[in-house]
């Protein structure tokens, strides 16, 4: 049990905390969002969230933007969110889900979207597993170059989930049919990513083929099993 508080900014609020937060997280120093784009976004009514210990040291951040899906329906996108390390495991960052929820929830919106790497074996089993997340696309280098700490030399490849506002807000995906795939993830990317670039590549170029074709070609992810494997399902 995490002992924080989340503070829903307002316009007006100082944006900050949310920098400081990101630069412990990816370690860049270049801003991984600008603070006027912060601002323009707390101004707009989109989501900006910073968590506090009890000491009222920002440990956590959130930004997300109000947008549409493919049938121009409301959803929230939630573009990053970070926790420090020493409080990644607390259970922070369900709590900030369970948060955007509710915001979303309130607000009449339908979902909410998010991308992450899909050759991250803990951010795939938190967003399929323990929140039940659907998987709706791969893209390949969606972000293009990244040049903070934790992404540097490496394609940014990932993963958009989408989180439906009308369902509960954990359920976790399994299915007792029989898979069309069973695709592995590396133990440890962000290890590999500083200790061997080659395997960073290899991986890379497997989830290419074995993850992202079949998901074009119309399959569906539909669990994400404790040993860290995607598991996939035809559309027929």
């Amino acid at each position: 049990m995490n002992d924080t508080a989340l503070h829903l900014l307002r316009p007006g609020d100082d944006v900050g905390a949310v920098g400081e937060v990101f630069r412990s997280v990816w370690g860049s120093a270049n801003p991984l969002i600008p603070r006027e784009l912060l601002v323009a976004i707390v101004h707009s009514g989109g989501y900006v969230v910073v968590a506090t210990d009890r000491s009222r040291r920002p440990v956590a951040t959130s930004v997300g933007m109000l947008g549409t899906d493919d049938r121009n329906r409301p959803i929230l996108h939630s573009h990053v969110t970070g926790v420090i390390a020493e409080m990644r495991g607390s259970g922070l960052g369900f709590t900030i889900k369970q948060h955007q929820w509710r915001w979303a929830s309130r607000r009449g919106l339908t979902a909410i979207t998010w991308t992450f790497d899909p050759l991250v074996r803990a951010n795939a089993w938190f967003n399929i597993a323990r929140l039940g997340a659907e998987v709706v696309a791969y893209h390949q280098n969606f972000y293009g170059e990244m040049i903070d700490d934790i992404n540097s030399g490496d394609d940014s490849d990932r993963l958009v989930v989408r989180w439906d506002v009308n369902t509960a807000v954990t359920q976790g995906r399994t299915s007792p049919r029989a898979p069309v795939a069973v695709v592995p993830t590396p133990d440890d990317i962000v290890a590999l990513r500083r200790n061997d670039a080659a395997a960073v590549a290899r991986w890379r170029n497997r989830h290419r083929t074995e993850l992202a074709a079949p998901l074009d070609a119309g399959a569906s992810v539909v669990e994400f099993t404790p040993t860290g494997e995607y598991v996939l399902h035809s559309s027929s």
